[in-house]
């Protein structure tokens, strides 16, 4: 059967002379993998497609769709949203490559989940359209509030009385934890600001330097290595941290 879908492009590998294999994130089925045929060649009428399946892009699909296939194929594609400075600007591109390599390391089964869906296409319309603090704070904010929606999300119970955050156990704590899997003083109350925070927007109000972005970063990416069976490095993360200001 036939179907209109939104997808948001994760990943794709070239296959056979003109083709590609890509992996996109569908509000209709979840994550899925396409035979995209035919768009690596130029005809008289212009370039192919392969423009099209650049990782973040937000496309209008018309799918086939089987469940018991793995991989499905593609009738009809094109631009569901025209960034204006997330493929050229570098450190939008740079924040939008982090984003997305977090979501293939989180996004395993092909579930539909369209609220996730509408969360990560929110989260780049406002990358695309984002200035000064919002821009540099939304891979934070991402991260913290994606956590969620694969059940770990932290809880934000942050108080005077409660001021350590144990990345293990995802919730603030009254007492400094036996291991090092924690986040304490300016960190902890930068983090409880970050989950407070419901639109990008607010990123505005939430002034950091460098060091204390890129400190958060990797506390963040731990506390991902714990709850995302075989999570691992990102290789995004070195270039977001020389990036970000």
């Amino acid at each position: 059967m036939l179907h209109k879908t939104k997808g948001i492009v994760l990943r794709t590998i070239k296959y056979g002379e003109t083709s590609l294999i890509a992996t996109v994130f569908t509000e209709l089925f979840g994550i899925q993998s396409y035979i995209v045929s035919g768009v690596r060649t130029s005809t008289r009428k212009g370039p192919g497609k392969a423009n099209l399946f650049q990782p973040s892009a937000i496309l209008d699909l018309v799918v086939y769709h089987n469940d018991l296939k793995n991989l499905q194929r593609i009738k009809e594609m094109k631009w569901g949203v025209l960034y204006q400075h997330i493929f050229f600007d570098v450190l939008k591109n740079a924040v939008a490559l982090f984003m997305i390599e977090l979501l293939q390391k989180c996004l395993k089964q092909p579930e539909p989940n369209p609220e996730l869906f509408y969360f990560i296409e929110d989260a780049f319309l406002h990358l695309d359209a984002s200035e000064g603090r919002v821009q540099a704070n939304i891979p934070l904010f991402f991260m913290l509030h994606l956590a969620g929606f694969f059940g770990f999300r932290i809880q934000d119970i942050y108080t005077e009385q409660t001021p350590y955050l144990d990345l293990q156990e995802g919730q603030f704590v009254g007492e400094h934890p036996e291991h090092p899997q924690v986040l304490e003083g300016s960190y902890s109350y930068i983090t409880a600001q970050l989950l407070r925070a419901q639109q990008p927007d607010e990123l505005q109000e939430i002034a950091l330097n460098q060091e204390t972005r890129r400190h958060l970063l990797q506390a963040y990416r731990i506390f991902y290595a714990l709850h995302v069976p075989d999570f691992g490095e990102m290789k995004t993360l070195a270039v977001l941290q020389t990036v970000l200001g």
